[in-house]
């Protein structure tokens, strides 16, 4: 599986989520953001509206909220467990750039 099916697989069950939990939906409400994630030598964006994920591309938007910056190697270890996020993390090879209470919001819906 590529960098961008695991990536389209993750939204796909995201929008699933918002659409089977009203509160989940309802703690997410009017909450608008880009994000771009810049892999190096991959680059995908897409906007959160109204609770659903959509506009999934290949390149980066202009003026994002959210950036995630990685390598397609350690995003296709976190998809398939070959790596925990909290590693990821602390071994900076993946680096979230936006508002500390955007990243904390979104964090826990993925």
């Amino acid at each position: 599986m590529t960098t961008k099916d695991h990536l389209l697989n993750a939204i796909d069950k995201f929008n699933d989520k918002m659409q089977c939990d009203a509160q989940l939906r309802e703690e997410v409400g009017c909450l608008r953001k880009k994000v771009n994630i810049d892999l190096g030598t991959e680059h995908y964006s897409f906007l959160l509206k109204d609770s659903c994920i959509s506009c999934f591309d290949e390149g980066l938007l202009e003026c994002p909220d959210i950036v995630v910056c990685s390598d397609p190697k350690t995003i296709d270890d976190l998809f398939t467990g070959k790596m925990k996020p909290m590693k990821a993390w602390a071994l900076r090879k993946v680096v979230i750039r936006g508002s500390l209470e955007d990243v904390m919001k979104l964090r826990k819906f993925f």
